[in-house]
């Protein structure tokens, strides 16, 4: 209704009647569309956002034999790995110990040679399946770094494609 007042407003030009009658409509268009924007909003909220889980997402998800629910993907002797429900692109993994640490010099070499090979494997699965063509791999120690989750270290395998945008290429 908005837009067709100011459409037809606007055919009326020739005065400053009919200026001032596009300005009214045009205020009515933009309060409109903030009105639109707003609902858009509030259903964004009430479909896809969900509250950050309180505690440690990783240590919920080893506890728990729910896979699916939890979103892990694979399991090994030492280190699992679970789906971004944050992710920076499609497919992106976390890899993390099943134990609670948050440094690297506290991983034992097994947890740590675990989490690169586990990495490495889901890297060529999703090379498979998803034909990126590229992979950002690391992690993020401490929250000034970036880390979500600053005390449960985890590793990060992000699939890339040509022409995707978001903030990982800055930082990269």
């Amino acid at each position: 209704e908005a837009f067709e007042g100011a459409r037809g407003a606007y055919r009326e030009l020739g005065d400053a009647a009919g200026l001032a009658r596009v300005c009214h409509h045009i205020g009515r268009l933009q309060r409109s569309l903030g009105d639109l924007a707003e609902a858009l909003g509030e259903l964004r909220q009430a479909l896809f956002v969900r509250p950050k889980p309180r505690g440690c997402i990783f240590c919920a998800a080893k506890r728990s034999a729910a896979d699916r629910r939890n979103h892990v993907v694979a399991r090994g002797r030492t280190v699992f790995a679970i789906l971004n429900l944050y992710p920076y692109n499609n497919g992106h993994l976390m890899v993390a110990p099943y134990r609670h640490v948050g440094r690297f010099e506290a991983l034992s070499d097994a947890e740590w040679l675990e989490m690169l090979r586990l990495g490495r494997t889901l890297m060529g699965r999703l090379r498979a399946r998803l034909r990126p063509h590229g992979f950002n791999i690391g992690t993020n120690l401490g929250k000034i770094a970036g880390a979500g989750i600053p005390g449960h270290l985890h590793l990060h395998v992000v699939p890339r494609w040509n022409g995707d945008t978001n903030f990982m290429p800055i930082l990269g």
